[in-house]
């Protein structure tokens, strides 16, 4: 998820590390180019294509590793927000003809989600996973809940691709839409396509963990503010939304007609978090180096100190995300 949902970037020193706070990208293999994870592959020709794969070839390495995302696991769970449940809970329990709920969730990872969200809704789920990497989808699938918080049963399936654009079909028969750090490394357009597939379905949308571009931390040194920059800057490259991504969707959601609502989630690490902050630092400074290579020299010296407090336990970092509920209008309502 690198800084929170972009691809690893080569860091200082010549290490490759993940480049941030709400993504699921892991220090590992340095490859260019964004990769957003996603609702699975085209099918063969003639079956019906209900997702459009962003260019990159099969040879393309996997971009995430579970070492990565289990180390932000605990975070992601503290974080998300609680508050946006209870109306997701209403709209679920009142889908017309409901047998089930079929939740589609982009971008799995190792399934962290669903762990989090199965056990919060009642009833029967069925929770398909969509990712590019098969390593983790067998790893999510594995790891995945197998009951509702009123006991009734959890089932999976995995899809593998990469997901650029939904076709206003790949939403066919589903009750809920999830992600994590998904929107802040789509463009525009690929927002706008998620917001027609799930209004076009009347689709709820729970949409987690997306960089807000703001990161305070304790005690203060006079060079964050410019990392912080060069890091949004970083994640604004190639067309990406980065920290305007939440803006864009509330606006993309609320001119199709849906209600959208918006909760911080915000990591809030220390001392117990020492591991999963180290990593992010390397991943944030290494993002804002790749961004502005000026800041190379200084900025090693600021990671060197800001490591040393890490491992001193003196170190507190608070990593501002947004979560977002989208709730459209039933399908066939036009009202």
């Amino acid at each position: 998820m690198a800084g929170d949902g972009t691809e690893p970037e080569a860091g200082i020193n010549g290490q490759d590390f993940g480049d941030g706070a709400s993504g699921d990208a892991v220090p590992g293999d340095g490859a260019a180019g964004p990769v957003i994870a996603g609702a699975g592959p085209a099918g063969p020709a003639g079956e019906r294509a209900t997702v459009r794969l962003r260019d990159g070839g099969p040879e393309e390495s996997p971009r995430y590793a579970p070492e990565w995302l289990q180390l932000r696991e605990s975070a992601d769970a503290a974080a998300r927000a609680q508050d946006l449940l209870d109306p997701l809970r209403i709209r679920l329990a009142n889908l017309p003809g409901r047998a089930g709920l079929v939740v589609h969730d982009l971008g799995c990872g190792t399934g962290s989600m669903g762990r989090w969200l199965a056990p919060r809704l009642d009833g029967a789920q069925h929770w398909v996973l969509h990712d590019r990497d098969p390593y983790l989808l067998h790893f999510a699938a594995v790891a995945s809940p197998r009951s509702a918080a009123d006991g009734s049963r959890v089932t999976v399936e995995t899809r593998r691709g990469d997901v650029a654009r939904l076709t206003p079909d790949a939403l066919t028969g589903a009750s809920l839409v999830t992600a994590s750090a998904l929107l802040d490394v789509l463009t525009r357009e690929e927002i706008d396509a998620l917001a027609d597939a799930c209004t076009g379905a009347g689709c709820p949308a729970l949409l987690t963990l997306s960089v807000a571009g703001r990161v305070e931390l304790g005690p203060a040194d006079p060079l964050d503010a410019e990392i912080a920059e060069a890091f949004n800057a970083h994640q604004r490259r190639s067309g990406l939304l980065g920290p305007d991504a939440v803006t864009v969707a509330c606006e993309a959601f609320a001119e199709r007609g849906a209600t959208v609502r918006v909760c911080p989630s915000p990591w809030r690490l220390g001392p117990d978090e020492a591991a999963l902050t180290e990593q992010w630092l390397r991943g944030w400074v290494g993002a804002a180096v790749e961004q502005r290579p000026e800041l190379r020299e200084r900025a090693e010296r600021y990671l060197r100190d800001r490591l040393a407090a890490c491992a001193a336990g003196e170190l507190r970092a608070v990593v501002h995300h947004s979560d977002l509920l989208a709730l459209p209008r039933p399908a066939g309502n036009a009202s």
